[in-house]
């Protein structure tokens, strides 16, 4: 049986289906991972256009990975998330397609461990 090892307490409407844990073990530095439809200016995958900050609006330290086949992000934290603290990935609209376009809107998922 799976186990939620962190809370997700807030999605934006339309992306509820789409926030999953596949987590095996408890730990304070799991990896986000976002596929996207189209291809990404990685140009525009910066600690500005996407980050994880904590509740009391610090920035976490974060690595990025994009894999441009498989139009997917991973976002490490570099160093464990606190327990019992909220935390907040942020994807703004500055992030763009290969094509130019920025994405609709600015989505923010909550979460705890």
């Amino acid at each position: 049986m799976a186990r939620d090892y962190i809370e997700i307490e807030d999605v934006p409407k339309g992306y509820e289906s789409r926030v999953k844990q596949n987590l095996s073990f408890k730990t304070g530095k799991f990896v986000w991972k976002g596929g996207f439809r189209t291809a990404l200016d990685p140009s525009t995958i910066t600690s500005d256009n996407l980050y994880v900050e904590s509740e009391t609006g610090m920035k976490m330290a974060t690595k990025f990975n994009y894999n441009d086949a498989d139009m997917e992000i991973e976002v490490e934290p570099l160093e464990a998330y606190a327990k019992d603290t909220d935390y907040y990935l942020n994807i703004t609209t500055r992030v763009k397609s290969r094509g130019g376009q920025h994405l609709k809107e600015p989505i923010q998922v909550k979460f705890r461990l």
